[in-house]
């Protein structure tokens, strides 16, 4: 039998994040060259309906770990409830998203259970003995990285969320599910009640469209410019770390090489100049718009569209058209 690749779940509000399925799509095209299987671990409160979708985009099997303390992600509940599972169920490669909760769960895993990790990973392919190599940038995204694996197992991998698309419907598979109330450690009650409630905002790696704004949004009250262009666009709004250390927003908006990393479809930079740490964090976008009052701004260097302007005036303009256009 082929390798086993394991994909852990995230979701939110009882809901799936869509950029899961992106994992599970990328461990089924890694699966069937190799004659592989793809394990979906699913930890939840309650399964719902979320184990036909898992099914539908590729998942040969479907674990749900059930637990009333799993409604929100805690890296203690979690790890320890995977840990678990990983001893009865193995599996050879363990892929989960490169969002804040994934990188800390992966780490934890990997100290956890003695094993590898490679994170932020942006490629995956299979070598000629049928070993995964991963991708993965390095030097603030300067240079890239090949990544091979050994010694004891579960490899695990962490991948750059809106990376890994699904280019084609993916088939139905009859595949099986297994449902399980599990036990968790008496840390795990009070853990909950310290968890801090941030709502339903979206994670700026996991949104396909990201407003951000640097020092030329002036002050954070112009900052709601932002928020009003992002809501028409259904995207989320991020910042350059000036603004972050000026307190502007805070830091799990900061984009760049000391902040995230992010994949959109469109980033719009308002008001940013474009140094290079924060080059880091967004030159992977597929579409780059840059607003700014200088025209020799850095960021029109790797822009797609430039428009050279006052960005509290530019921004109000984009807002206005762009509900006129999307209304039509």
């Amino acid at each position: 039998m082929g390798q086993i690749l394991g994909v852990v779940i995230e979701h939110e509000q009882g809901l799936t994040k869509p950029v899961s399925l992106e994992v599970i799509n990328a461990a089924r095209k890694l699966a069937d060259p190799i004659s592989g299987k793809v394990v979906v671990f699913y930890l939840c409160p309650e399964a719902g309906e979320q184990t036909e979708l898992f099914l539908q985009n590729g998942a040969d099997e479907v674990r749900l770990l059930q637990h009333h303390d799993l409604n929100i992600y805690i890296h203690e509940n979690y790890s320890f409830a995977l840990a678990q599972e990983l001893e009865k169920s193995p599996v050879d490669y363990l892929l989960l998203l490169a969002t804040n909760n994934g990188k800390e769960l992966s780490a934890v895993l990997s100290a956890r259970l003695g094993v590898g990790v490679a994170t932020d990973c942006i490629s995956l392919s299979i070598a000629g003995d049928g070993d995964i190599e991963a991708v993965r940038p390095v030097s603030a995204g300067k240079a890239l990285s090949t990544v091979r694996f050994s010694g004891k197992k579960p490899y695990i991998l962490t991948l750059r969320p809106n990376v890994f698309r699904q280019t084609e419907t993916p088939v139905p598979r009859a595949g099986e599910v297994f449902q399980q109330d599990i036990q968790l450690p008496e840390l795990s009650h009070q853990a909950q009640q310290l968890v801090k409630k941030v709502g339903s905002q979206l994670d700026i790696t996991e949104a396909r469209i990201v407003v951000s704004g640097g020092l030329g949004m002036q002050g954070p009250e112009n900052f709601e410019l932002l928020e009003q262009l992002a809501k028409a666009l259904g995207g989320a709004v991020g910042a350059s770390r000036p603004v972050v250390d000026n307190g502007w927003r805070e830091y799990s908006n900061q984009v760049g090489q000391t902040g995230k990393t992010v994949s959109p479809d469109l980033y719009i930079a308002c008001g940013i100049s474009g140094a290079v740490q924060h080059l880091a964090g967004m030159s992977s976008s597929r579409c780059i718009v840059a607003i700014n009052s200088d025209p020799h701004a850095p960021i029109f260097s790797v822009a797609d569209y430039g428009i050279v302007g006052d960005a509290t005036k530019v921004v109000p303009a984009l807002t206005r058209e762009f509900k006129r256009a999307l209304a039509s």
